[in-house]
């Protein structure tokens, strides 16, 4: 990265008064300062005189400072979440073999009461639930994603293929509470007249919900990923008397497995991630479900 030379201190001045602006607004935001508004109006005035007179040098700059920024902020996240979770921690600390273990029996006891004595906090429920449920969405997601995908790519016409591909992208985009409100109305009520379910939900259909809503991603990574196949492999493989469906499974999808893992993953990344759905369907009880799925 190269700045105004040593000939040019007007921008090295608007470079420094940037900098120095941007460090005192973060000192500011994190004293919850009043006057944080002043050296970060002090920022906006340097960064847009420089846009107009040095707009390479500035450029480089705030992109360095969104950088460390990012980095920062998201340092200062972790270190805040541990910094709460200590007394937690200490509070949930037991002895293991004459050692004392740190936070040990909220990988232990499988309830979760932080109302009533004695108070009790748990990690159990919550990664037994978000195992399930990710394994469900998993289960769901993955070939019905990579089938649709499949379909879009290799056997579908091209007119349904620009109707289709940007109405799968466009369910991407519904927030996840319309998906948990869909499944808490409608798949809820009916899962239980006909399976005589107890509760507001289960796992299997929380899984499902989560599932279809990973969906879109998935056939969306994957599509492209096929699609991106150079076409003279699948020619060659259908001149060899292959028929279509072995073209396909032969040559399309192995060479574009690393794609379609990755549309898998970034789907199944979205299902783990997901808690809206999830916390709509299913009742707020901390504790492991009876049965376990």
């Amino acid at each position: 990265m190269e700045f105004a030379d040593e000939t040019e201190p007007p921008a090295l001045a608007i470079i420094s008064a940037m900098t120095l602006s941007l460090l005192a607004t973060l000192v500011g935001f994190l004293a919850v300062s009043d006057l944080t508004i002043v050296p970060f109006s002090v920022f906006l005035a340097a960064a847009g005189i420089g846009w107009f007179r040095y707009q390479e040098e500035t450029a480089y700059t705030i992109a360095l400072m969104m950088t460390v920024s990012t980095i920062l902020i998201l340092g200062l996240i972790i270190v805040f979440i541990f910094r709460e979770s200590i007394p937690v921690i200490r509070y949930e600390s037991a002895t293991v073999f004459g050692i004392t273990v740190p936070g040990i029996r909220m990988f232990i006891q499988p309830e979760w009461d932080a109302v009533s004595p004695p108070i009790r906090y748990s990690m159990v429920p919550m990664i037994h639930g978000t195992v399930m449920v990710t394994l469900i969405a998993s289960a769901v997601a993955a070939p019905l994603g990579v089938s649709a995908a499949l379909f879009l790519s290799e056997i579908a016409p091209a007119t349904v293929r620009e109707v289709v591909k940007p109405g799968v992208e466009i369910l991407a985009g519904i927030p996840s509470i319309v998906y948990g409100f869909i499944g808490f109305t409608v798949l809820g009520p009916w899962a239980s007249d006909q399976f005589q379910t107890t509760g507001q939900g289960s796992y299997l259909f929380v899984g499902i919900v989560v599932g279809l809503m990973a969906l879109p991603t998935v056939v969306s990574v994957a599509e492209d990923a096929l699609s991106s196949v150079p076409e003279s492999m699948k020619s060659g493989s259908l001149a060899m008397g292959t028929t279509d469906w072995q073209t396909m499974t032969s040559i399309t999808l192995p060479a574009a497995f690393s794609g379609v893992s990755a549309a898998v993953l970034l789907g199944v990344g979205r299902a783990i991630g997901e808690t809206m759905a999830a916390t709509v369907m299913l009742r707020g009880v901390p504790r492991l479900t009876e049965p376990l799925v």
